[in-house]
């Protein structure tokens, strides 16, 4: 059976190159062997309570890859207890625009803010971020790769961050269109297109020249999706004759990393979403339809 250590990178013969947002590319990691079932999240965001709570739980439900999106830090607490984990439990992880700053000193995330209340926040948690990651994890963060692809059964199953093209590239369920999915299934030459960075996970199926592909948001474990509830998602896929996309409702002690986020004096507007479920802050990349979902 293929493991996750049998992975070689950084670099795969097709057409679409790893693009970051900034600093130096990282490549793309390629999985040896086939898989049968494969566990994805994204955005860690500092939650270490979530954290170890999906890699048990993808491990019960019999996941033969675990492979995590990127964006480990900001907005929770405790950032250096993230790495030690990933590492410990031997989980494959790209690196998501948080990781790349954090790796090479940038001043801000990459986020892409524009509103002062919204770079106000983001900098907290970035600054916060950045001043408690110690430097062998920055190293190691800047040694990831940006994107991977792994088969699943007899399909290619390509991931990243944001985009294909850009790792900052929000991907939005309402606002991106079924052209530019089949440009990214094509120039991938993939099957499943999986992404993460918008921190609400979708489904959709795309038709393309050669017959019918896959793109999946895989959600994120660090916060809540502004859905009112404390849980947060993973994503689990199966091979078969159809694809298999199981979206997978992930309960862990919330209310302990609230108290962790106390302790350490962050925003209590980031409490407030881990505790009630909507987001409060952030919200001007949201599109009108996913904001209307949300309480603000």
């Amino acid at each position: 059976m293929p493991s996750p250590r049998d992975a070689t990178w950084p670099s795969h013969p097709h057409r679409l190159a790893a693009l970051p947002y900034g600093g130096r590319s990282g490549g793309i990691a390629v999985f040896e062997g086939s898989f049968q079932r494969i566990a994805l999240f994204g955005g860690v965001y500092n939650n270490y309570w979530a954290l170890r709570a999906v890699i048990d739980d993808a491990k019960v439900r019999g996941a033969d890859l675990i492979l995590c999106l990127g964006d480990l830090g900001g907005f929770g607490p405790l950032p250096q207890r993230i790495v030690p984990l990933l590492q410990e439990a031997e989980i494959p992880t790209l690196a998501g625009n948080y990781d790349i700053s954090v790796a090479e000193g940038f001043p801000d995330c990459g986020c892409g803010y524009s509103d002062p209340v919204d770079n106000y926040f983001a900098q907290i948690s970035y600054s916060y971020t950045l001043d408690n990651t110690p430097p062998e994890q920055r190293r190691w963060l800047a040694s990831l790769p940006h994107q991977a692809r792994a088969r699943l059964g007899d399909r290619w199953i390509h991931c990243c961050h944001g985009s294909p093209r850009r790792t900052n590239e929000f991907l939005w369920e309402s606002g991106t269109s079924e052209a530019l999915l089949r440009r990214f299934l094509t120039d991938c030459e993939a099957d499943v297109l999986a992404c993460t960075h918008t921190g609400i996970k979708w489904h959709r199926c795309v038709k393309t020249a050669h017959g019918a592909g896959d793109v999946v948001n895989v959600g994120v474990i660090g916060r809540p999706e502004n859905d009112g509830s404390a849980v947060v998602w993973y994503t689990l896929l199966t091979a078969g004759d159809e694809l298999d996309v199981e979206f997978i409702p992930l309960a862990y002690d919330y209310e302990r990393l609230a108290e962790e986020m106390r302790q350490e004096r962050l925003p209590e507007e980031f409490v407030e979403t881990v505790t009630s479920g909507w987001w409060t802050t952030c919200l001007e990349v949201l599109p009108s339809k996913e904001r209307l979902r949300g309480m603000y």
